[in-house]
């Protein structure tokens, strides 16, 4: 079966295009105008990414975000005119796994979404295993979760892959660039501060198990596990 990708977008002649460039790389297309249309699409279809217009009215695409990602972990792509780092990292924090600043090429744009796609194909063909146990952290790749002394940690889909990827390298020192490369992928448009703010997120969350992502200063980060 295809793929189905979540067109949120106020502006029609630009949510058509959106449709016409899916469409003709063999995607299904559904449409919403705003972000409570987005909520009620997703709870009414199966959707495998949702491309996020920011500036919205009645809900706003950051709000939309956090909602979706409050009930999924479907991929998210926000579209929006702001170009500012800030913007950027708020749409990460909320859970959002790439960005695009308009305008935007339509190659580009079908390049990340099969550059995404493909990394959580990837990913979830990687996962197929069994629960990772290490002193009181869980990591079950299978089904995306993550518990600490047995309760579950809330983590958004980035910080999941950050924290499997990391376990995937352990005992290797990593730098900042190359976890950029291999969790965000070679055109993310950021910088190396991202790893640093979800990394910070990701040991709040991991409590008295953050002590296994260490720092190694002027370099990156370690996962460490006793041999």
């Amino acid at each position: 079966m295809g793929k189905t990708i979540l067109i949120v977008e106020d502006e029609l002649k630009m949510r058509r295009l959106l449709v016409d460039y899916v469409s003709h790389d063999g995607y299904a297309a559904l449409e919403a105008a705003n972000g409570r249309e987005a909520l009620e699409r997703l709870d009414g279809a199966r959707v495998d990414m949702v491309l996020l217009d920011v500036m919205m009215p009645l809900m706003d695409g950051f709000e939309a975000c956090e909602a979706i990602r409050s009930k999924s972990d479907v991929p998210i792509v926000l579209l929006t005119a702001k170009s500012e780092e800030y913007d950027k990292l708020q749409g990460y924090g909320l859970g959002a796994d790439d960005y695009v600043t308009k305008p935007f090429s339509p190659k580009v744009l079908m390049a990340k979404i099969k550059a995404l796609f493909k990394r959580i194909d990837a990913a979830n063909a990687e996962d197929a295993g069994g629960t990772i146990r290490l002193g009181a952290l869980e990591l079950d790749p299978d089904g995306h979760e993550v518990k600490v002394d047995g309760s579950v940690v809330p983590l958004t889909r980035k910080e999941f892959e950050l924290l499997l990827y990391l376990y995937r390298n352990k005992n290797i020192t990593l730098s900042r660039d190359r976890i950029l490369d291999q969790v965000w992928g070679f055109d993310y448009e950021g910088d190396a501060r991202t790893v640093d703010t979800h990394i910070k997120r990701l040991r709040q969350k991991l409590d008295r198990e953050a002590e296994r992502i260490a720092t190694v200063k002027g370099y990156g980060y370690k996962f460490q596990v006793k041999r």
